[in-house]
This record gives C-alpha cells, structure tokens and sequence, in this order.
C-alpha cells in the first residue's frame, strides 16, 4: 500500500492548505469589520446649530453692565469663563487628562482680570434657583475648592438682586480685601 512518507504527505498538505485558509479568511473578516468601523465612523450624524442671541442671560447682562460701570476702570472683566482658562491642571505629579476633564465642563459667570497682565484677580458667580439642585451644589462646592486651592476668591451673589454699581463696587472691594 502507501508507505508511512506518503501518508505523511497526504495528510500533512491538506492541513496545511485548511490552515492558510482559515487564515486568510481570518483577515479577510478582520479587514471587512475594520472597513466597516471606518465606514460608521464616516456616518456619524451631522448636528445642526444656531446662533445664540446672546451669550449670556438678561440677569447676566444686566449685572454685566452694571459690573462695568463699578469696576470697569480698574479691571478687564471677562464673561462665561471655563475653569481651562484660568485654572493650570498640569500639576508636577499629577496625570493632566483626568485633570483636564474634571474642570473642563465648569465655568465661572465673571472674571476681573488686572488690566496689564491680565491675571485672575476675582471669580464672580451669579446663583438662581439652579444652584440649589444637589448636582449644582456639588458642582459649585467644587468650584470653591479649586478657585480657593489657586487662590482666586469668589465673590457669590444672589441672583435678582437690583445691585446698583456702588453696590456691586463695595462687594468686590469686599472680597478683595478677604484674599
């Protein structure tokens, strides 16, 4: 009959050919799902946007305004300003990402800012009935943490409160004086 070489041989081909096409096909699965991510990835829906009216609330502009007239001439003041802006998250020791992201989402209504080097000099917020919501509470205890560990004081002031500018004035001068 067949000797043990050409057994050897009959089997060991037909193996050999299964395997490099089980590989093959492999890849080929891989390289069809990898195609298929891209082609997902390219779909992604495109969101529609418009213009806002402003950015900032009629409270805001109007305590924005009434800020400029108290203080205008001594500091730049700077609106809707995110943490990123004023806070440095790249500390010696400390991963920056996770960092970055914890203070990316939060914001400050205010910022007085001295006129020539502009560095932070005062964080203002302005809280309505949404700061008493536990997530906001949260967020805004946090925010003082951060402002108080860089050392930036942060004035509070009620919302809907009719401040004139001397109001507003010795509030600020107030805080200033605390730091």
């Amino acid at each position: 009959m067949f000797s043990t070489s050409a057994l050897l041989s009959i089997v060991f081909w037909p193996v050999v050919i299964f395997l490099l096409l089980a590989a093959v096909g492999a890849v080929v699965i891989v390289l069809i799902g990898k195609s298929g991510q891209v082609q997902e990835e390219r779909q992604k829906p495109l969101y529609k946007y418009t213009a806002k009216k402003s950015f900032m609330t009629n409270a805001e502009m109007t305590f924005y305004n009434s800020l400029g007239q108290a203080v205008g001439k001594d500091y730049r003041i700077f609106a809707q300003v995110h943490l990123p802006t004023i806070v440095d998250h790249k500390v010696p020791g400390q991963n920056w990402k996770p960092a970055f992201s914890h203070i990316n989402g939060k914001s400050v209504d205010f910022v007085l800012c001295d006129k020539d080097t502009l560095s932070t000099v005062l964080a203002i917020e302005l809280d309505d009935k949404t700061h008493e919501r536990p997530d906001r509470v949260e967020r805004d205890t946090e925010v003082e943490r951060i402002l108080k560990q860089v050392g930036v004081p942060l004035l509070r002031i009620e919302n809907g409160r009719d401040l004139s500018p001397e109001a507003i004035d010795g509030l600020v001068r107030e805080s200033l004086a605390q730091k």
